[in-house]
C-alpha cells in the first residue's frame, strides 16, 4: 500500500500563495484538536514541551485531525533522538524541535529523523503507525521524503547562527520563538521589546537568504501582522488554552462580576 498521507508541511509551504496561519493545541484533548482542525487554520502545533501531552495523547490528536485538511505539527520537548523516534513512529509527518542554537544541534535533529546510513533513527516499522505496521511499500527507503523538520531559534546564540542553522541539509523551516528569545536577551516576558523584535527581524533576513522558510510565534495580532508584512511564511496566532482562558474570563467579567 501507499502512504495515505496529506502533503508535508514543507510541501504546503512551497505551494502556498500566502502565509500559513496556525494555532497551538496544548490542552491534550482530541476533541479540542478536532474542533481546531475544522476551524479553517492551515496548521496546528501539538505541543509536548509546555503541556501535559504524552505519546498516547499525541497519537489520539493525530488520529482526530487526520480527516481534516489541516497540517499537524508536533513539537517534541527537546532535541532528543529517543523522543523524536517515538513521535515519528506515531505517524507524525511534521516535527518541531525547540531550542536549536547551532548548526551542530540542527544536524543532530536531522540525524534523529533519518534512518541509517543517513541518520540514527531506530528501525521499528513493523511495530509503528508511521509505516502502517509494515504495510507501506518502501517505507524505510522513502520515509524522509514524507517528513518535514522545523527547528526553533529561541536564543541569542541561535539568532547569531541563524544562517548556518537554516542552511543545514534536512532543515525544512525555521520557527522563531520570541518568548524564550526575550528571556535570552534579558527581557523576560517582553516579546515585543524593540531588541526582541529586532532579533526576530534579523533572523528572518538570515534564514530567507538561505532559501529556507521562516515562521514565528505571535499571539499579539499587531505583532503577527507586522511579521507577516516582513515576510513570515507561517505564523502561530493563538493557542487553545489561551483562548479558553481569555474567553472564560470575559464571560465571568460580563455575567459573574460583583454588582455595584
Amino acid at each position: 500500500m501507499q502512504l495515505p498521507l496529506a502533503p508535508s508541511f514543507r510541501e504546503r509551504l512551497a505551494s502556498a500563495d500566502r502565509p500559513q496561519i496556525g494555532m497551538w493545541v496544548c490542552s491534550g484533548s482530541p476533541v479540542i484538536a478536532e474542533i481546531a482542525a475544522g476551524s479553517g487554520v492551515d496548521w496546528l502545533l501539538i505541543d509536548m514541551e509546555h503541556s501535559a501531552n504524552s505519546l498516547e495523547s499525541v497519537l489520539h490528536q493525530l488520529q482526530a485531525v487526520a480527516a481534516y485538511g489541516v497540517a499537524p505539527l508536533v513539537r517534541v520537548p527537546w532535541n532528543d533522538p529517543v523522543i523524536i523516534k517515538q513521535v515519528l513512529d506515531l505517524g507524525a509527518q511534521n516535527i518541531i524541535v525547540p531550542m536549536v542554537s547551532s548548526a551542530a544541534e540542527a544536524e543532530a535533529a536531522v540525524a534523529a529523523t533519518r534512518y541509517p546510513p543517513h541518520g540514527i533513527r531506530g528501525v521499528g516499522s513493523a511495530l509503528s503507525r508511521s509505516a502502517r505496521w509494515n504495510r507501506v511499500d518502501g517505507y524505510l527507503q522513502d520515509a524522509a521524503s514524507h517528513l518535514s523538520l522545523i527547528v526553533q531559534i529561541e536564543t541569542a546564540a541561535g539568532v547569531e547562527h541563524a544562517a548556518e542553522i537554516a542552511a543545514v541539509d534536512g532543515v525544512d523551516a525555521v520557527f522563531v520563538g520570541p518568548s524564550d528569545l526575550a528571556a535570552s536577551l534579558g527581557h523576560l516576558g517582553q516579546q515585543t521589546h524593540p531588541e526582541v523584535v529586532d532579533a526576530v527581524t534579523r533572523t528572518f533576513t538570515a534564514v530567507t537568504a538561505t532559501g529556507t522558510a521562516v515562521g514565528v510565534n505571535a499571539f499579539d495580532p499587531a505583532a503577527a501582522d507586522a511579521y507577516i508584512a516582513q515576510g513570515a511564511d507561517f505564523v502561530a496566532v493563538g493557542a487553545d488554552v489561551a483562548m479558553l482562558a481569555r474567553s472564560s474570563e470575559a464571560l465571568a467579567e460580563r455575567f459573574a462580576r460583583t454588582p455595584g
